[in-house]
Order: structure tokens, then sequence, then C-alpha cells
């Protein structure tokens, strides 16, 4: 699985054989969030929460993401075509 960032200690990555919609995974030391990217623009949106992490926590990563949300949408195009 490739890794596209880190944020705050937190991979995010894009799976090779993975589905659409456009989606990157932040994995933490318990945790793993699906965040759906609705490319090319946004906004970001939790689809999926694994494990204990503080509401907190997650609108801290989202934050981090949308900012850099052209990078990951090119990055899953890259593996998978279109979004």
């Amino acid at each position: 699985m490739p890794t596209i960032s880190t944020i705050n200690g937190h991979r995010v990555v894009i799976y090779p054989a993975d589905h659409r919609p456009a989606h990157v995974h932040v994995i933490g030391a318990d945790f793993e969030v699906v965040f759906i990217l609705n490319c090319p623009d946004g906004p970001i949106e939790v689809k999926t929460i694994v494990g204990k992490v503080s509401d907190a926590a997650i609108r801290r990563i989202a934050r981090n993401i949308e900012p850099e949300i052209a990078v990951f949408c090119a990055a899953w195009s890259k593996h998978h075509g279109n979004f």
C-alpha cells in the first residue's frame, strides 16, 4: 500500500486494488479512518472509523487533509484512473 503522506505521525495511504469513490485511509497506532475525497475539489467526508480515535483527532486530521486534496486526488488517479 503506497503511503502518500504522513500527517501528525499517521500514514495516509491508498490501497492499490481499491474501489471508487476516491478515498484515503489514515492509519494511526490504534485506528484507521477512511476519508472520501470527493475529487477534485472536496469537501472530504468520513466514511469509516475502525478502532479508537477521538472526534477531535479526526477533525485535526481532516483539517490537514483538506489543503492537500489535489495531491491525494492526483495520487488516486495515478493508481486507479478516474475518480
